[in-house]
């Protein structure tokens, strides 16, 4: 039993260390975005998405705790259908923002970056930001129809919590309804994980069709190309494989859904969800120069801080 409390704790532990590692990563991400825009009165295409990324984390990181929150202070008969509608939205809502402005930086670095002689794609790299904004479009018509299938899946719910006043008969649906609106969820952002994917094979092709060309005619120009399609890759791979992890979660959820939630198995599936904002954050961090270069002079500015104040102390 002391072992499972200690495992729960260090569970636990970890969820709240991944949040405060992703707000202070998101926010330090937007904040020096919105100062730079601030200074020159203007921001690149690359940065807006990196400012919109970093806001729709930081209230997913927020939407998980309330509902994490909420599923261990309440039992199924204590919460109300309203407050499952608005965690369970408000939930769908970020976690769909938070990916798919993911997949929109990763067609953002593939169109800026490859060279292909088909004329469509010469069209779209021409138009990089329409491309941006139509991705988004169609983005939240596909938001719409989710809201619109999770809007129905509360609704049956409901009529099944009124009809089933029983505890077990409740805790059942509860646990039917979890899964099917996690089920739902994941089903709907495979298609921008199919997208990323599609992106990073074709950054592979590239890559290697560079690479090709490199060994007939070696140019210090195709090694800046090198050095962008390599840090592209980086970026787009950083970003499949804990979204990879992220969907695994959500899939093994829906399977353990019935055990308790506070069960370390659940609670490790649920650290394993947080972890996706959050580290895929601070990776962007380190890849970009302007954001590492401002995170370094920070750091700097914090150790000459804490030296002044420990030479004032007496």
């Amino acid at each position: 039993v002391n072992g499972i409390c200690v495992s729960l704790l260090m569970a636990g532990s970890v969820c709240i260390v991944e949040f405060i590692i992703g707000s202070l990563g998101n926010g330090f991400m937007a904040l020096v975005n919105i100062m730079d825009l601030v200074n020159r009165r203007k921001i690149s295409s690359v940065d807006q998405i990196l400012t919109a990324l970093a806001i729709s984390r930081i209230t997913l990181l927020w939407s998980l705790i309330a509902s994490l929150l909420v599923s261990y202070i309440y039992t199924a008969l204590m919460i109300t259908a309203k407050v499952i509608r608005i965690i369970k939205i408000f939930w769908t809502v970020t976690n769909h923002f938070s990916i798919w402005l993911s997949t929109c930086l990763s067609i953002f670095y593939f169109l800026k970056i490859t060279n292909f002689s088909n004329c469509i794609f010469l069209y779209l790299k021409w138009r990089v930001k329409k491309v941006v904004s139509v991705t988004l479009l169609v983005s939240l018509l596909i938001l719409f129809l989710n809201i619109l299938v999770i809007n129905r899946c509360i609704d049956v719910w409901i009529d099944g919590h009124e009809a089933n006043m029983s505890y077990s008969a409740i805790s059942s649906k509860s646990a039917q309804f979890s899964r099917l609106v996690l089920l739902v969820n994941t089903m709907f952002t495979l298609i921008p994980f199919t997208v990323s994917l599609t992106m990073f094979l074709l950054l592979i092709f590239s890559l290697w069709r560079h690479l090709k060309n490199m060994w007939h005619n070696a140019e210090g120009s195709r090694n800046v190309s090198t050095t962008a399609h390599v840090k592209a890759l980086q970026t787009v791979v950083t970003f499949l494989l804990l979204y990879t992890v992220f969907f695994l979660s959500l899939l093994s959820l829906c399977w353990f859904v019935d055990f308790k939630q506070k069960s370390l198995i659940v609670l490790f599936l649920q650290a394993m969800g947080i972890g996706f904002p959050s580290a895929h954050s601070c990776v962007l961090i380190l890849e970009n120069r302007k954001l590492s270069q401002s995170l370094l002079s920070m750091l700097r500015w914090m150790r000459y801080r804490l030296k002044d104040t420990k030479c004032s102390i007496p």
